[in-house]
């Protein structure tokens, strides 16, 4: 066994330094050449590693995002209509929406003397459809676009669901806006023969459709139609349910499909004014649109909208 008194067979304990001392050498040690605890040439090594892995890194992430460019289509989606998550069954939208404090509210509810809320949400989400960009639009009612046309909302289609009136607010006479929701290249499959339609339309709509079909009006629509959700519901509401839009008085106007993303394309709305509702109550309202190819499902509000009316008289 080694004699452990020989002091060379141990190493010495190193010197005990200051924080400070300690600090200076551990930023620059002139005994070992070492800054911050490693030599130049070690320094060297670390930063050259890393100069490659990131290089490499980049340069795999350029190459992913390259490879995946490159399976799109300019302007339009990779996936179409059945092979698209949306699908092919649009649904409904309404305007005005409640605050974005209860975002997962769908009640336009108010009193008569207070409506500025309301009255400005829909002037703000109209004043996208009459917009100052130069693009020339023309008048679908007369004729369907041609590839790379848009057409034009003219808001006075829409009175008396207009801003100089309010929207009807104050009257009691809410008029809601709605909208169906854009799916790239799809196209309706027309209700545009009496004889073919919906057993479960409203009557009400059944009764429009031929009347502009012994009118020989266009029937290439998407008709819409809001009703009370239940009967007691469908009394409250009463019978005054006014439709405006652009040409087709009821419905979507068929000149609007397909949706193509055609520069400015502005999508088409139909105003729903409800003229007798009971005040105080809360009325729960369904809208539907009617197509052929648009299938409706309450539970999962597939081709239609709910949405709560409800309207206080001032206290």
């Amino acid at each position: 066994m080694a004699d452990k008194t020989k002091t060379g067979d141990y190493f010495n304990r190193p010197e005990k330094l200051g924080a400070w001392t300690g600090f200076k050498q551990f930023l620059w040690n002139p005994e070992t050449k070492q800054f911050m605890g490693r030599t130049s040439g070690s320094w060297a090594k670390i930063l050259i590693f890393y100069i490659i892995f990131y290089v490499i890194l980049s340069a795999f992430f350029v190459a992913l995002f390259l490879i995946f460019t490159s399976t799109l289509k300019d302007g339009r989606p990779k996936y179409e209509l059945k092979e698209s998550l949306i699908g092919t069954n649009p649904g409904l939208g309404f305007r005005p929406m409640p605050p974005e404090s209860n975002v997962e509210s769908t009640l336009v509810w108010y009193e008569k003397q207070n409506t500025d809320y309301w009255v400005e949400e829909l002037d703000k989400f109209l004043k996208g459809f009459n917009p100052n960009d130069g693009k020339s639009r023309i008048d679908c009612k007369k004729k369907k676009p041609d590839q790379g046309e848009s057409c034009e909302i003219n808001l006075n289609a829409f009175s008396p669901c207009t801003s100089e009136r309010k929207f009807g607010y104050p009257e009691g006479r809410p008029c809601i806006f709605l909208k169906l929701n854009k799916i790239y290249n799809w196209l309706p499959e027309y209700y545009n023969q009496s004889s073919e339609l919906d057993p479960e339309m409203h009557e009400t709509l059944k009764s429009h459709i031929k009347s502009r079909e012994s009118s020989k009006k266009d029937l290439n629509v998407v008709w819409v139609s809001c009703e009370g959700e239940n009967p007691a519901d469908i009394e409250n509401l009463g019978n005054s349910i006014s439709y405006y839009s652009l040409g087709s008085e009821q419905g979507f106007l068929g000149n609007y499909f397909p949706f193509m993303n055609s520069e400015g394309y502005l999508q088409p709305l139909v105003a729903v004014q409800f003229s007798s509702v009971k005040t105080g109550v809360l009325i729960n309202i369904e809208c539907k649109a009617w197509s052929k190819n648009i299938v409706h499902d309450r539970s999962d509000r597939r081709g239609s909208v709910h949405f709560e009316l409800m309207v206080d008289e001032p206290k």
